[in-house]
Protein backbone atom coordinates (compact mmCIF):
# COMPACT_ATOMS: atom_id res chain seq x y z
CA UNK A 1 0.00 0.00 0.00
CA UNK A 2 1.37 3.41 -0.98
CA UNK A 3 2.10 5.54 2.10
CA UNK A 4 0.11 8.71 2.48
CA UNK A 5 1.20 12.15 3.62
CA UNK A 6 -0.91 13.91 6.26
CA UNK A 7 -0.64 17.61 7.11
CA UNK A 8 -2.35 18.46 10.39
CA UNK A 9 -3.23 21.78 12.02
CA UNK A 10 -4.01 20.83 15.66
CA UNK A 11 -6.75 22.49 17.70
CA UNK A 12 -8.51 21.58 20.95
CA UNK A 13 -11.69 23.34 19.76
CA UNK A 14 -13.43 22.75 16.41
CA UNK A 15 -15.86 25.31 14.98
CA UNK A 16 -17.01 23.52 11.80
CA UNK A 17 -16.30 26.64 9.74
CA UNK A 18 -13.17 28.79 10.06
CA UNK A 19 -12.67 32.45 9.25
CA UNK A 20 -9.29 32.32 7.44
CA UNK A 21 -7.55 29.50 5.62
CA UNK A 22 -4.44 28.20 7.46
CA UNK A 23 -2.08 28.96 4.62
CA UNK A 24 0.85 26.83 5.74
CA UNK A 25 -1.13 23.63 5.24
CA UNK A 26 -1.63 24.35 1.56
CA UNK A 27 1.92 25.63 1.03
CA UNK A 28 3.35 22.39 2.39
CA UNK A 29 0.81 20.47 0.29
CA UNK A 30 2.36 22.13 -2.76
CA UNK A 31 5.86 21.48 -1.45
CA UNK A 32 5.03 17.76 -1.11
CA UNK A 33 4.67 17.36 -4.86
CA UNK A 34 2.77 14.51 -6.53
CA UNK A 35 5.10 11.58 -5.96
CA UNK A 36 2.92 10.13 -3.18
CA UNK A 37 -0.41 11.47 -4.36
CA UNK A 38 -2.16 14.49 -2.94
CA UNK A 39 -1.45 15.00 0.76
CA UNK A 40 -4.40 14.65 3.11
CA UNK A 41 -5.07 17.93 4.92
CA UNK A 42 -6.65 18.03 8.37
CA UNK A 43 -7.54 21.38 9.94
CA UNK A 44 -8.84 20.68 13.43
CA UNK A 45 -10.38 24.13 13.71
CA UNK A 46 -12.97 22.60 11.37
CA UNK A 47 -13.22 19.02 12.67
CA UNK A 48 -11.02 16.87 14.90
CA UNK A 49 -8.99 14.17 13.19
CA UNK A 50 -10.08 10.53 13.09
CA UNK A 51 -6.79 8.91 14.09
CA UNK A 52 -7.99 5.52 12.87
CA UNK A 53 -7.35 6.56 9.26
CA UNK A 54 -3.58 6.77 9.84
CA UNK A 55 -1.69 3.63 8.81
CA UNK A 56 1.81 2.20 9.24
CA UNK A 57 4.33 3.93 7.01
CA UNK A 58 2.31 7.12 6.54
CA UNK A 59 4.05 10.47 7.05
CA UNK A 60 2.27 12.75 9.52
CA UNK A 61 3.37 16.39 9.43
CA UNK A 62 2.13 18.42 12.41
CA UNK A 63 2.54 22.20 12.49
CA UNK A 64 2.54 23.69 15.98
CA UNK A 65 2.60 27.08 17.61
CA UNK A 66 2.74 27.46 21.37
CA UNK A 67 -1.04 27.58 21.83
CA UNK A 68 -1.72 24.24 20.15
CA UNK A 69 1.51 22.36 20.93
CA UNK A 70 -0.08 20.11 23.57
CA UNK A 71 -2.82 18.99 21.19
CA UNK A 72 -0.18 18.47 18.50
CA UNK A 73 1.80 16.22 20.83
CA UNK A 74 -1.33 14.13 21.53
CA UNK A 75 -1.80 13.57 17.80
CA UNK A 76 1.88 12.77 17.28
CA UNK A 77 1.95 10.14 20.01
CA UNK A 78 -1.17 8.47 18.63
CA UNK A 79 0.18 8.55 15.07
CA UNK A 80 3.45 6.95 16.11
CA UNK A 81 1.59 4.21 17.96
CA UNK A 82 -0.10 3.43 14.65
CA UNK A 83 3.27 3.08 12.95
CA UNK A 84 3.40 6.41 11.11
CA UNK A 85 6.42 8.65 10.71
CA UNK A 86 5.87 11.75 12.86
CA UNK A 87 7.31 15.11 11.81
CA UNK A 88 6.90 18.45 13.59
CA UNK A 89 7.36 21.94 12.21
CA UNK A 90 6.15 25.45 12.88
CA UNK A 91 7.27 28.25 15.16
CA UNK A 92 7.10 26.24 18.39
CA UNK A 93 9.02 23.29 16.96
CA UNK A 94 11.63 25.75 15.69
CA UNK A 95 12.02 27.20 19.18
CA UNK A 96 11.88 23.89 21.10
CA UNK A 97 13.13 21.14 18.79
CA UNK A 98 14.07 18.86 21.71
CA UNK A 99 10.60 19.10 23.24
CA UNK A 100 8.83 17.46 20.30
CA UNK A 101 10.86 14.28 20.87
CA UNK A 102 10.18 14.27 24.61
CA UNK A 103 6.43 14.92 24.47
CA UNK A 104 5.33 14.42 20.86
CA UNK A 105 6.95 11.09 19.94
CA UNK A 106 8.66 12.77 16.99
CA UNK A 107 10.87 10.98 14.52
CA UNK A 108 12.18 14.28 13.22
CA UNK A 109 11.65 18.04 13.40
CA UNK A 110 11.85 20.79 10.77
CA UNK A 111 13.17 24.16 11.91
CA UNK A 112 12.50 27.35 9.95
CA UNK A 113 10.73 27.54 6.60
CA UNK A 114 9.45 24.31 5.07
CA UNK A 115 8.98 25.51 1.48
CA UNK A 116 12.14 23.98 0.04
CA UNK A 117 13.09 21.22 2.45
CA UNK A 118 9.75 19.54 3.08
CA UNK A 119 9.86 17.22 0.06
CA UNK A 120 13.24 15.83 1.17
CA UNK A 121 11.84 15.22 4.66
CA UNK A 122 8.94 13.20 3.23
CA UNK A 123 11.22 11.23 0.93
CA UNK A 124 13.62 10.38 3.76
CA UNK A 125 10.75 9.24 6.01
CA UNK A 126 9.27 6.98 3.36
CA UNK A 127 12.73 5.56 2.71
CA UNK A 128 12.92 4.77 6.43
CA UNK A 129 15.91 6.95 7.28
CA UNK A 130 14.87 10.47 8.33
CA UNK A 131 17.45 12.73 9.94
CA UNK A 132 16.70 13.81 13.53
CA UNK A 133 16.46 17.42 12.41
CA UNK A 134 16.15 19.48 9.22
CA UNK A 135 16.84 23.21 9.01
CA UNK A 136 14.80 24.95 6.33
CA UNK A 137 16.34 28.33 7.16
CA UNK A 138 14.73 31.52 5.88
CA UNK A 139 13.93 31.20 2.21
CA UNK A 140 13.98 34.25 -0.04
CA UNK A 141 10.78 35.84 -1.25
CA UNK A 142 11.41 34.42 -4.72
CA UNK A 143 11.34 30.89 -3.25
CA UNK A 144 8.00 31.13 -1.43
CA UNK A 145 5.87 28.30 -2.80
CA UNK A 146 2.32 29.11 -3.96
CA UNK A 147 -0.33 27.14 -2.09
CA UNK A 148 -2.35 24.17 -3.40
CA UNK A 149 -5.71 25.92 -3.18
CA UNK A 150 -7.27 23.19 -5.30
CA UNK A 151 -7.22 21.02 -2.16
CA UNK A 152 -9.44 23.37 -0.12
CA UNK A 153 -12.52 21.59 1.31
CA UNK A 154 -15.85 22.98 0.16
CA UNK A 155 -17.83 25.41 2.32
CA UNK A 156 -15.27 25.57 5.11
CA UNK A 157 -13.64 29.03 5.08
CA UNK A 158 -14.94 32.58 4.84
CA UNK A 159 -11.66 34.22 3.89
CA UNK A 160 -8.68 32.97 1.91
CA UNK A 161 -5.09 33.99 2.66
CA UNK A 162 -2.05 34.96 0.61
CA UNK A 163 1.39 35.90 1.93
CA UNK A 164 3.32 38.81 0.43
CA UNK A 165 6.21 39.23 2.89
CA UNK A 166 7.85 37.41 5.81
CA UNK A 167 9.75 39.06 8.64
CA UNK A 168 9.34 42.29 10.58
CA UNK A 169 11.94 44.99 11.28
CA UNK A 170 10.46 45.80 14.71
CA UNK A 171 11.50 44.27 18.04
CA UNK A 172 8.38 44.25 20.26
CA UNK A 173 9.02 42.51 23.57
CA UNK A 174 5.92 40.28 23.40
CA UNK A 175 6.47 39.10 19.80
CA UNK A 176 8.74 36.33 18.51
CA UNK A 177 8.30 36.96 14.77
CA UNK A 178 11.31 39.22 14.41
CA UNK A 179 13.48 36.52 15.98
CA UNK A 180 12.13 33.49 14.10
CA UNK A 181 11.36 35.11 10.73
CA UNK A 182 14.06 37.78 10.93
CA UNK A 183 14.04 41.56 10.85
CA UNK A 184 14.89 41.80 7.15
CA UNK A 185 11.58 41.61 5.22
CA UNK A 186 11.51 39.01 2.43
CA UNK A 187 9.01 40.08 -0.22
CA UNK A 188 7.43 37.95 -2.94
CA UNK A 189 7.19 39.13 -6.51
CA UNK A 190 4.02 40.99 -7.42
CA UNK A 191 3.09 38.56 -10.19
CA UNK A 192 3.25 35.57 -7.81
CA UNK A 193 1.08 37.23 -5.20
CA UNK A 194 -1.50 38.39 -7.71
CA UNK A 195 -1.49 34.96 -9.37
CA UNK A 196 -2.62 33.34 -6.12
CA UNK A 197 -5.24 36.01 -5.53
CA UNK A 198 -6.67 35.47 -9.01
CA UNK A 199 -6.81 31.71 -8.43
CA UNK A 200 -8.75 32.24 -5.20
CA UNK A 201 -11.20 34.68 -6.79
CA UNK A 202 -11.83 32.13 -9.52
CA UNK A 203 -12.92 29.76 -6.75
CA UNK A 204 -15.35 32.31 -5.26
CA UNK A 205 -13.24 33.94 -2.53
CA UNK A 206 -13.56 37.70 -2.61
CA UNK A 207 -12.24 38.37 0.92
CA UNK A 208 -8.49 37.78 1.12
CA UNK A 209 -6.21 38.12 4.15
CA UNK A 210 -2.71 39.26 3.23
CA UNK A 211 -1.15 37.05 5.89
CA UNK A 212 2.02 39.00 6.56
CA UNK A 213 4.02 39.71 9.68
CA UNK A 214 4.00 43.39 8.71
CA UNK A 215 2.57 44.67 5.42
CA UNK A 216 4.34 48.02 6.01
CA UNK A 217 8.02 47.01 6.23
CA UNK A 218 9.54 50.40 5.33
CA UNK A 219 8.51 53.48 7.31
CA UNK A 220 9.11 57.13 6.52
CA UNK A 221 11.47 57.24 9.49
CA UNK A 222 13.45 54.32 8.03
CA UNK A 223 13.91 56.30 4.81
CA UNK A 224 14.86 59.47 6.67
CA UNK A 225 17.53 57.64 8.68
CA UNK A 226 18.93 56.00 5.53
CA UNK A 227 19.14 59.38 3.78
CA UNK A 228 21.37 60.67 6.57
CA UNK A 229 23.97 58.02 5.83
CA UNK A 230 26.90 58.79 3.58
CA UNK A 231 26.54 55.36 1.96
CA UNK A 232 23.23 55.43 0.07
CA UNK A 233 23.07 51.70 -0.69
CA UNK A 234 20.68 51.02 2.19
CA UNK A 235 18.47 53.90 1.09
CA UNK A 236 18.19 52.40 -2.39
CA UNK A 237 17.30 49.00 -0.92
CA UNK A 238 14.53 50.53 1.18
CA UNK A 239 13.23 52.59 -1.73
CA UNK A 240 13.03 49.48 -3.91
CA UNK A 241 11.25 47.56 -1.16
CA UNK A 242 8.77 50.40 -0.68
CA UNK A 243 8.18 50.69 -4.43
CA UNK A 244 7.36 46.98 -4.60
CA UNK A 245 4.63 47.56 -2.02
CA UNK A 246 3.11 50.25 -4.22
CA UNK A 247 3.45 48.06 -7.31
CA UNK A 248 1.59 45.29 -5.53
CA UNK A 249 -1.22 47.58 -4.40
CA UNK A 250 -1.53 49.00 -7.93
CA UNK A 251 -1.95 45.45 -9.26
CA UNK A 252 -4.53 44.54 -6.62
CA UNK A 253 -6.51 47.64 -7.61
CA UNK A 254 -6.95 46.12 -11.08
CA UNK A 255 -8.76 43.04 -9.76
CA UNK A 256 -12.59 42.74 -9.60
CA UNK A 257 -14.19 45.52 -7.61
CA UNK A 258 -15.99 43.15 -5.24
CA UNK A 259 -12.69 42.00 -3.73
CA UNK A 260 -11.72 43.06 -0.20
CA UNK A 261 -8.32 42.63 1.45
CA UNK A 262 -7.20 42.64 5.08
CA UNK A 263 -3.66 42.78 6.46
CA UNK A 264 -1.47 43.53 9.49
CA UNK A 265 0.59 46.70 9.82
CA UNK A 266 2.16 48.90 12.46
CA UNK A 267 0.81 52.19 13.73
CA UNK A 268 3.47 54.20 11.91
CA UNK A 269 1.60 53.72 8.64
CA UNK A 270 -0.77 56.49 9.81
CA UNK A 271 2.02 58.99 9.10
CA UNK A 272 2.29 57.76 5.52
CA UNK A 273 -0.86 59.03 3.84
CA UNK A 274 0.40 58.09 0.36
CA UNK A 275 0.64 54.49 1.53
CA UNK A 276 -2.84 54.61 3.11
CA UNK A 277 -4.31 56.07 -0.10
CA UNK A 278 -2.72 53.24 -2.09
CA UNK A 279 -4.25 50.75 0.34
CA UNK A 280 -7.67 52.28 -0.20
CA UNK A 281 -7.33 52.07 -3.99
CA UNK A 282 -6.25 48.43 -3.64
CA UNK A 283 -9.36 47.79 -1.50
CA UNK A 284 -7.27 46.82 1.53
CA UNK A 285 -10.18 47.73 3.76
CA UNK A 286 -8.91 46.52 7.11
CA UNK A 287 -5.74 46.06 9.11
CA UNK A 288 -4.80 44.43 12.39
CA UNK A 289 -2.78 46.95 14.36
CA UNK A 290 -1.05 46.18 17.61
CA UNK A 291 -2.05 49.11 19.79
CA UNK A 292 -1.21 47.02 22.89
CA UNK A 293 -1.54 49.80 25.47
CA UNK A 294 -3.15 53.24 25.70
CA UNK A 295 -0.76 54.80 28.23
CA UNK A 296 2.92 55.76 27.92
CA UNK A 297 3.72 53.46 30.85
CA UNK A 298 2.05 50.51 29.15
CA UNK A 299 3.88 51.12 25.88
CA UNK A 300 7.16 51.20 27.77
CA UNK A 301 6.27 47.83 29.30
CA UNK A 302 6.13 46.24 25.81
CA UNK A 303 9.02 48.10 24.12
CA UNK A 304 6.60 49.85 21.79
CA UNK A 305 7.61 53.46 22.21
CA UNK A 306 6.94 54.17 18.53
CA UNK A 307 3.19 54.08 19.33
CA UNK A 308 1.32 57.05 20.78
CA UNK A 309 -0.99 57.24 23.78
CA UNK A 310 -4.12 59.12 24.87
CA UNK A 311 -5.62 61.75 22.55
CA UNK A 312 -2.69 61.47 20.15
CA UNK A 313 -3.43 57.76 19.82
CA UNK A 314 -7.11 58.44 19.11
CA UNK A 315 -6.19 60.88 16.34
CA UNK A 316 -3.69 58.50 14.78
CA UNK A 317 -6.19 55.64 14.72
CA UNK A 318 -8.81 57.91 13.19
CA UNK A 319 -6.35 58.67 10.39
CA UNK A 320 -6.70 55.09 9.17
CA UNK A 321 -10.48 55.40 9.10
CA UNK A 322 -10.34 58.71 7.20
CA UNK A 323 -8.29 56.98 4.52
CA UNK A 324 -10.70 54.07 4.22
CA UNK A 325 -8.79 51.52 6.33
CA UNK A 326 -10.77 49.91 9.16
CA UNK A 327 -8.75 48.95 12.20
CA UNK A 328 -8.82 45.74 14.21
CA UNK A 329 -7.05 47.04 17.28
CA UNK A 330 -5.22 44.60 19.53
CA UNK A 331 -4.83 45.49 23.21
CA UNK A 332 -2.95 43.69 25.99
CA UNK A 333 -4.16 43.55 29.58
CA UNK A 334 -2.17 42.45 32.60
CA UNK A 335 0.80 44.76 32.07
CA UNK A 336 2.56 45.86 35.29
CA UNK A 337 1.40 49.44 34.73
CA UNK A 338 -2.28 48.48 34.35
CA UNK A 339 -4.68 49.68 37.05
CA UNK A 340 -8.41 49.17 37.69
CA UNK A 341 -9.37 52.05 35.42
CA UNK A 342 -7.20 50.86 32.51
CA UNK A 343 -9.75 48.33 31.23
CA UNK A 344 -12.72 50.64 30.80
CA UNK A 345 -10.43 53.43 29.59
CA UNK A 346 -9.08 51.13 26.87
CA UNK A 347 -12.53 50.06 25.68
CA UNK A 348 -13.69 53.70 25.74
CA UNK A 349 -10.66 54.82 23.75
CA UNK A 350 -11.25 52.05 21.20
CA UNK A 351 -14.77 53.41 20.66
CA UNK A 352 -13.61 57.04 20.51
CA UNK A 353 -10.95 56.17 17.93
CA UNK A 354 -13.52 54.68 15.52
CA UNK A 355 -11.94 51.23 15.70
CA UNK A 356 -14.15 48.80 13.80
CA UNK A 357 -13.04 45.64 15.64
CA UNK A 358 -10.97 45.09 18.77
CA UNK A 359 -9.40 42.24 20.66
CA UNK A 360 -8.40 42.32 24.31
CA UNK A 361 -5.82 39.68 25.17
CA UNK A 362 -4.15 38.74 28.42
CA UNK A 363 -0.41 39.21 28.73
CA UNK A 364 1.14 35.83 28.02
CA UNK A 365 4.88 35.10 27.97
CA UNK A 366 5.31 33.32 24.63
CA UNK A 367 8.56 31.50 23.88
CA UNK A 368 10.99 33.31 21.63
CA UNK A 369 10.07 36.70 23.08
CA UNK A 370 11.98 39.05 25.35
CA UNK A 371 9.07 38.92 27.80
CA UNK A 372 9.33 35.14 28.05
CA UNK A 373 13.07 35.15 28.64
CA UNK A 374 12.80 37.71 31.44
CA UNK A 375 9.87 35.87 33.03
CA UNK A 376 11.30 32.34 32.69
CA UNK A 377 14.62 33.44 34.20
CA UNK A 378 12.96 34.06 37.59
CA UNK A 379 13.43 31.04 39.93
CA UNK A 380 10.00 31.47 41.53
CA UNK A 381 8.27 30.86 38.20
CA UNK A 382 10.01 27.50 37.79
CA UNK A 383 8.74 26.51 41.22
CA UNK A 384 5.09 27.22 40.38
CA UNK A 385 3.50 24.06 38.97
CA UNK A 386 0.15 22.71 37.75
CA UNK A 387 -0.19 18.92 37.73
CA UNK A 388 3.56 18.73 38.19
CA UNK A 389 4.29 20.91 35.16
CA UNK A 390 6.15 24.19 35.66
CA UNK A 391 4.25 27.24 34.42
CA UNK A 392 7.40 28.15 32.48
CA UNK A 393 6.16 25.40 30.13
CA UNK A 394 2.53 26.49 30.36
CA UNK A 395 1.65 25.13 26.92
CA UNK A 396 2.04 21.57 28.31
CA UNK A 397 -0.63 22.14 30.97
CA UNK A 398 -4.13 20.85 30.07
CA UNK A 399 -6.16 23.60 28.42
CA UNK A 400 -8.82 23.75 31.15
CA UNK A 401 -6.17 24.08 33.88
CA UNK A 402 -3.84 26.46 32.11
CA UNK A 403 -3.35 29.79 33.95
CA UNK A 404 -4.81 32.87 32.33
CA UNK A 405 -2.01 35.05 33.67
CA UNK A 406 1.45 33.95 34.67
CA UNK A 407 2.90 36.81 36.70
CA UNK A 408 1.44 38.28 39.90
CA UNK A 409 0.27 41.82 39.31
CA UNK A 410 1.43 44.57 41.68
CA UNK A 411 -2.10 45.86 42.40
CA UNK A 412 -4.73 43.37 41.11
CA UNK A 413 -5.48 39.69 41.44
CA UNK A 414 -5.29 37.47 38.38
CA UNK A 415 -9.01 36.75 38.56
CA UNK A 416 -9.80 40.47 38.73
CA UNK A 417 -7.75 41.06 35.57
CA UNK A 418 -9.50 38.18 33.80
CA UNK A 419 -12.96 39.40 34.76
CA UNK A 420 -12.20 43.01 33.82
CA UNK A 421 -10.84 41.84 30.48
CA UNK A 422 -14.06 39.91 29.83
CA UNK A 423 -16.02 43.05 30.68
CA UNK A 424 -14.00 45.02 28.11
CA UNK A 425 -15.03 42.46 25.47
CA UNK A 426 -18.64 42.71 26.65
CA UNK A 427 -18.61 46.49 26.49
CA UNK A 428 -17.07 46.73 23.04
CA UNK A 429 -19.21 43.96 21.54
CA UNK A 430 -22.56 44.81 23.14
CA UNK A 431 -25.43 44.67 20.65
CA UNK A 432 -25.92 48.44 20.80
CA UNK A 433 -22.25 49.24 20.19
CA UNK A 434 -21.96 46.71 17.38
CA UNK A 435 -25.07 48.17 15.73
CA UNK A 436 -23.55 51.67 15.89
CA UNK A 437 -20.34 50.46 14.27
CA UNK A 438 -22.26 48.60 11.58
CA UNK A 439 -22.95 51.95 9.88
CA UNK A 440 -19.58 51.48 8.15
CA UNK A 441 -21.58 49.47 5.59
CA UNK A 442 -24.77 50.64 3.93
CA UNK A 443 -27.14 47.81 3.00
CA UNK A 444 -29.19 46.01 5.64
CA UNK A 445 -27.69 42.68 4.52
CA UNK A 446 -24.20 44.06 5.00
CA UNK A 447 -25.06 45.46 8.43
CA UNK A 448 -26.48 42.10 9.45
CA UNK A 449 -23.28 40.41 8.28
CA UNK A 450 -21.23 42.93 10.25
CA UNK A 451 -23.17 42.25 13.44
CA UNK A 452 -22.90 38.49 13.04
CA UNK A 453 -19.17 38.53 12.30
CA UNK A 454 -18.66 40.78 15.34
CA UNK A 455 -20.48 38.33 17.56
CA UNK A 456 -18.67 35.39 15.99
CA UNK A 457 -15.31 37.04 16.61
CA UNK A 458 -16.21 37.58 20.25
CA UNK A 459 -17.41 33.99 20.69
CA UNK A 460 -14.27 32.52 19.13
CA UNK A 461 -11.67 34.67 20.80
CA UNK A 462 -13.19 35.88 24.07
CA UNK A 463 -15.43 33.12 25.38
CA UNK A 464 -13.21 30.26 24.19
CA UNK A 465 -9.99 32.02 25.15
CA UNK A 466 -10.66 33.79 28.43
CA UNK A 467 -13.40 31.71 30.06
CA UNK A 468 -12.24 29.35 32.82
CA UNK A 469 -15.26 27.04 32.66
CA UNK A 470 -14.68 24.28 30.06
CA UNK A 471 -18.45 23.82 29.64
CA UNK A 472 -18.78 27.50 28.75
CA UNK A 473 -15.96 27.13 26.23
CA UNK A 474 -17.78 24.25 24.55
CA UNK A 475 -21.09 26.13 24.48
CA UNK A 476 -19.33 29.11 22.91
CA UNK A 477 -17.78 26.85 20.29
CA UNK A 478 -21.23 25.43 19.46
CA UNK A 479 -22.71 28.92 19.09
CA UNK A 480 -19.76 29.93 16.94
CA UNK A 481 -20.36 26.89 14.72
CA UNK A 482 -23.98 27.94 14.14
CA UNK A 483 -23.18 31.60 13.46
CA UNK A 484 -20.24 30.75 11.19
CA UNK A 485 -22.29 28.56 8.88
CA UNK A 486 -24.87 31.30 8.49
CA UNK A 487 -22.48 34.14 7.71
CA UNK A 488 -20.03 32.22 5.49
CA UNK A 489 -22.53 32.50 2.66
CA UNK A 490 -22.42 36.28 3.03
CA UNK A 491 -18.67 36.36 2.35
CA UNK A 492 -18.43 33.96 -0.57
CA UNK A 493 -19.18 35.24 -4.07
CA UNK A 494 -20.03 33.56 -7.35
CA UNK A 495 -16.89 31.89 -8.77
CA UNK A 496 -15.16 33.63 -11.68
CA UNK A 497 -13.39 30.72 -13.44
CA UNK A 498 -12.55 32.86 -16.48
CA UNK A 499 -10.90 35.68 -14.52
CA UNK A 500 -7.65 36.69 -16.22
CA UNK A 501 -4.47 38.01 -14.66
CA UNK A 502 -4.36 41.82 -14.69
CA UNK A 503 -1.55 43.56 -16.53
CA UNK A 504 1.15 44.14 -13.92
CA UNK A 505 2.10 47.73 -14.64
CA UNK A 506 4.04 49.76 -12.03
CA UNK A 507 2.64 53.17 -11.06
CA UNK A 508 3.74 56.00 -13.30
CA UNK A 509 5.50 57.88 -10.53
CA UNK A 510 8.15 56.56 -8.17
CA UNK A 511 6.86 56.88 -4.61
CA UNK A 512 9.39 58.08 -2.04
Amino acid sequence: MTPRVYLINPSHVAFGVAVITPRWLYVLAAATGHEWGDPLIVDETLELIDLNVISRGDVVGIGIHTGNARRGYEIGRAARERGAWVVYGGIHATLFPDEVFEFGAAHTVVKGDGDLIWKKVVRDCIAGNPLPMYDGGRVSGDDFIPARWDLLPESSYMWASVQTVRGCPKHCSFCSVWRTDGQEPRQRGVDKVVGEVVELRRKGFRFIALADDNFYPVTLEDLAMARRRHDKSRLHELEDMRQERFDLMAALAELPEDMVFFTQITMEAAEDTAFLDAMRKARIRGALIGVEAVTPEGLKDVYKGFNLAGDELVERLRTFRRHGVHVLGSFIFGLPSDREHTFEATATLAAAADITFAQFVLLTPFPGTIDFEKWAAKPENHETTVDGISVTRHWLIPQEKRPKLFTPHPTMSIEEIRVRTQLAWDQFYSWSNVWKRSNVVKSMKARLAFMLISKLYRQMYANTGIATDSARVQRSAQWARVIARVIRRMFIAKPMPELAMPAIVPPAEQVA
